[in-house]
């Protein structure tokens, strides 16, 4: 399966904004767009023409990356989106927050999108009782997540536990640290999403 392999911290000196792909790292001194607010490679600095097509592109890439997603996939998030009632570039968001990954992030189970990748990869969680450890798993209303019995006592949920309360959980969602559920009261509506992207370039993208 394609994966990106490479650094982090250069897709969000690529964006030029941060991603927060890093989980405590971003919010540091350390972060190194705090350091080098200008993208990689030799000619980062150099200045270019930001034509129509550049900002949608990079609007493009910068979403993709925020959600840990590859081309083909976010191809298909946004034909199912299209296929949907309602505004495209609101159905969009609405899957991708909708990933399991996604909604152990957002519940403060895991530090990074990345991060609850790889728990949710390792077979840590079921949904209403069935084990899944397909990151995309798509979430439904009244659907009840919860780390598995056998898990509960590895460092990442043991520090997600001591941690509860530092991270504000979305109003869609309610954590339970003590017994380490999560439950979903419903898909959250594009205003009380706060992921700092404009949809609507990735709209204008995919439908030319």
């Amino acid at each position: 399966m394609a994966r990106y392999t490479g650094a982090d911290c250069k897709r969000c000196r690529r964006e030029k904004t941060k991603l927060f792909l890093k989980g405590a790292k971003c919010d540091s001194p350390k972060c190194p767009i705090e350091i080098r607010p200008y993208p990689p490679g030799e000619h980062g600095r150099a200045r270019t023409k930001e034509s129509e097509y550049l900002l949608q592109m990079r609007e493009k890439q910068k979403m993709a990356r925020i959600y840990g997603v590859l081309e083909k996939q976010f191809r298909n998030y946004y034909e199912e989106a299209n296929r949907q009632s309602g505004k495209t570039g609101d159905n969009l968001l609405r899957l991708l927050e909708a990933r399991l990954d996604n909604v152990v992030y957002r519940a403060g189970f895991a530090k990074s999108r990345d991060m609850a990748r790889q728990l949710v990869k390792h077979g840590h969680f079921t949904v209403n009782g069935r084990k899944v450890d397909i990151p995309s798993f798509q979430v439904s209303e009244n659907d009840i997540i919860e780390v598995r019995k056998t898990s509960v006592e590895l460092t990442p949920f043991v520090v997600a536990r001591a941690e509860a309360g530092e991270k504000t959980v979305p109003a869609w969602l309610e954590a339970i640290p003590n017994k380490m559920q999560v439950l979903v009261h419903g898909l959250p509506q594009r205003q009380v999403i706060d992921t700092q992207v404009q949809e609507q370039l990735v709209v204008e993208l995919y439908s030319k």
